[in-house]
């Protein structure tokens, strides 16, 4: 039997079983729960989860997935596709943080983008600096890259967002 893996999106107001009616729903269509990431925010609760599911199912599945929305549940689904090229196979972790204004996520994001590099995961958080309350902004993820690309680039364009911008930036590669 071929099977088709699904990514699926889901938001909702923050409540409980809402996984629980998911999980129900794939249950349902013999699909299988491979990966997913979720969380609350500002009462908002989104999901990102992989799914592998017969090719007979899939039809029925999605659109029972879609019929959650009558229960506040909204969902986008797609099918996985293949990458068309790889996002490389090197891990760069990065770390920041200064003081939260408009635009920071822009500019690093266009940093990593320049020079090749994809965001593999990002966290960011804005607080209130402990000794004077002003904003605090603090970004953490982990970049994907091939071993052409060249770090060195990547400093010098995150050494002029750090003056211009008055931030910490730390890049680490893990031990092997």
């Amino acid at each position: 039997m071929s099977h088709t893996n699904l990514i699926v999106t889901l938001m909702s107001d923050d409540k409980p079983g809402i996984v629980s009616q998911v999980a129900k729903t794939i249950a349902e269509h013999n699909g299988n729960w491979l990966d997913s990431h979720m969380v609350q925010l500002a009462g908002k609760f989104t999901g990102l989860l992989r799914i592998d599911v017969p090719d007979t199912s899939m039809t029925a599945l999605s659109n029972d997935l879609k019929a959650l929305s009558t229960q506040g549940i909204d969902t986008l689904i797609e099918q996985e596709k293949p990458l068309a090229e790889p996002l490389g196979n090197i891990a760069v972790h990065f770390e920041l943080s200064g003081p939260d204004r408009k635009g920071i996520v822009s500019e690093i994001s266009k940093a990593f983008s320049i020079v090749g590099m994809s965001i593999d995961k990002m966290q960011t958080h804005c607080s209130s600096t402990p000794w004077s309350g002003e904003p605090l902004f603090e970004a953490k993820g982990v970049l994907l890259t091939s071993s052409a690309t060249p770090l060195d680039a990547l400093q010098d364009n995150l050494q002029q967002i750090q003056d211009e911008l008055g931030l910490d930036i730390t890049l680490s590669t893990p031990s092997p």
